[in-house]
């Protein structure tokens, strides 16, 4: 089974969307037992006393557009123990990077990469929190899951 952990600064916009896109492309392609996907946060913005806040409305709005739900998803903390037991860590952006292999005690397995470095336009996921288009992030997303799965295809993985 190829463990899969997306990661983004709150774990309610893009690190959810990555999650829920993530694990509908490889539903529709009959892989999804191949597979145990999740999200988390590098930071506790959106965690209160142990408790997440759930996906941001217009992210989920987004996801739904599309027929993808996202329900019951709330943010959880990335945490060193994720390190053992995911193998690839995935972040949204260059402040992911740094933030992950501090979080995680580093990476010495070479766990840790961006999204969008599997495609051939390597460049941050489009943060909606600032700019409001959930359309770009979407679509980035989409990108950059299809190149994570030739990627895996192209290791002889799937």
């Amino acid at each position: 089974m190829i463990k899969v952990l997306f990661v983004c600064h709150g774990n309610i916009c893009r690190s959810p969307m990555a999650e829920f896109v993530f694990k509908d492309m490889v539903k529709k392609r009959g892989l999804e037992k191949a597979f145990h996907i999740e999200s988390r946060a590098t930071h506790t913005d959106e965690i209160w006393n142990g408790h997440g806040s759930p996906v941001y409305p217009p992210a989920r709005e987004k996801l739904a557009s599309v027929g993808i739900s996202c329900a019951g998803k709330h943010a959880q903390l990335l945490v060193k123990s994720d390190y053992r037991d995911f193998d690839y860590i995935i972040g949204m952006d260059s402040e992911n990077a740094r933030w992950m292999p501090r979080i995680l005690g580093g990476d010495p397995d070479g766990k840790v990469s961006l999204l969008l470095d599997y495609t051939d336009h390597p460049r941050s996921v489009a943060d909606p929190w600032y700019t409001g288009n959930f359309e770009v992030t979407y679509d980035d997303i989409i990108e950059g899951c299809e190149a994570f799965l030739d990627h895996l295809k192209s290791q002889g993985l799937i």
